[in-house]
């Protein structure tokens, strides 16, 4: 069997892991990137058009910095290729004043300093009617940084910026063990094996299959895609029905953004609202099954938002992978030299990728990171 060397391997080349090829190899390092798929695949975690993308994150203050930096490295790699990689038409956070929508955003974004507009009930319903069937009680803060993200679009450009400053890219190719061995590592494939000093492991939902230790877990999480009703009278496009994350009464909760230009209204339900289920990766049900898949979305959207038909023109299959607090698992975990992990997207992670592509790069050679990463740790659940 052919053996390949490197200073670096980065196994998975999805959100995390395209970013990390891409700073590393930015950097003069010696690195391969290993996809079982291809680079910018619709069978992971990281495709689906588009993203959300948010600066003030309620799941975090520790966040924002990361989601900034994305957006700096978007930016200028936008400029490079001249295409957009983050539309910022805002982000509104919808829900009673002591919802975790809004007063986890609102906490999140003064630890931040991340600037938001709030929107009393009267003024949102005003500006936003498309909520005018929202509750009484609901108010919006807008995240003005906001907006959304195209997530096979980046991964290419990642993996395109990548090639260009040297690094080797081994599509098609399922690596099926990380050894970590006296002095590096050894990625182990079917065709050929890469030996390294590191590798950097990034492989989304198949991180806990590469290494059995980490506390994640992928679910099977579909996305939905919808149109207005014929006689719908508010426009539902994203100008003027931008990025939300709308928590509702009952503690469920909205996430989506309005149609555009190449693709539909899209919408989903918070994780955890019962539609979604524990999955193994390599055994993803890739099927839709109408009522087990869009009953519970419909009824929530036609709630909603009546002038939004609730049947969806598209769904397709995808896999989040949760950790236990639903944080991110960046860093070393046991504090070992010779392996970097990123994982545990928990369904807001591709808004964050390049900022978390510039982390891993610089955990990677040994520079100090741009800003804090120890609510990231891979080693905070251990006992």
């Amino acid at each position: 069997m052919e053996t390949i060397t490197a200073d670096v391997a980065v196994v998975g080349l999805g959100a995390f892991g395209s970013a990390a090829l891409w700073r590393l190899a930015e950097r003069g390092v010696d690195v391969v990137g290993i996809d079982r798929f291809d680079v910018g695949h619709d069978l992971g975690s990281s495709h689906g058009l588009t993203r959300l993308f948010r600066v003030a994150c309620k799941e975090h203050p520790g966040l924002a910095p990361i989601a900034r930096k994305s957006l700096e490295l978007w930016t200028a790699l936008g400029e490079r290729y001249g295409e957009t990689y983050v539309e910022q038409g805002g982000c509104l956070n919808v829900g009673a004043p002591g919802s975790s929508a809004v007063a986890g955003t609102v906490a999140a974004a003064e630890g931040a300093g991340v600037p938001l507009t709030h929107l009393d009930h009267d003024r949102f319903v005003a500006d936003y009617p498309q909520y005018a069937a929202s509750d009484p009680t609901a108010v919006a803060a807008f995240d003005p940084e906001g907006g959304i993200c195209f997530p096979e679009r980046n991964v290419r450009a990642h993996g395109r910026a990548a090639a260009e400053a040297g690094a080797r890219i081994y599509p098609g190719t399922r690596v099926t063990a990380v050894e970590l061995v006296d002095g590096g590592v050894r990625v182990v494939t079917p065709t050929v094996t890469f030996e390294a000093a590191q590798a950097v492991v990034a492989a989304g939902a198949w991180n806990g299959k590469l290494l059995p230790g980490l506390p994640l877990t992928p679910r099977r999480t579909p996305l939905y895609w919808f149109a207005p009703k014929a006689d719908a009278s508010e426009s539902f496009d994203i100008a003027d029905f931008p990025s939300f994350v709308y928590e509702l009464p009952d503690g469920s909760g909205l996430w989506g953004h309005g149609s555009g230009d190449g693709f539909h209204i899209k919408i989903g339900l918070w994780e955890g609202a019962g539609m979604f289920h524990d999955t193994d990766p390599d055994e993803l049900d890739r099927y839709i099954h109408p009522h087990r898949d869009i009953d519970m979305l419909a009824d929530a959207v036609a709630a909603a938002f009546p002038q939004i038909d609730p049947v969806p023109v598209k769904v397709i299959p995808c896999m989040i992978t949760n950790s236990p607090d639903e944080q991110f698992l960046v860093g070393r975990p046991g504090g070992d030299p010779r392996l970097v992990v990123a994982g545990g997207d928990s369904g807001h992670g591709f808004k964050h990728a390049a900022g978390i592509g510039e982390l891993l790069a610089q955990i990677t050679v040994g520079e100090a990171p741009y800003t804090a990463t120890g609510f990231m740790d891979p080693d905070r659940f251990r006992s």
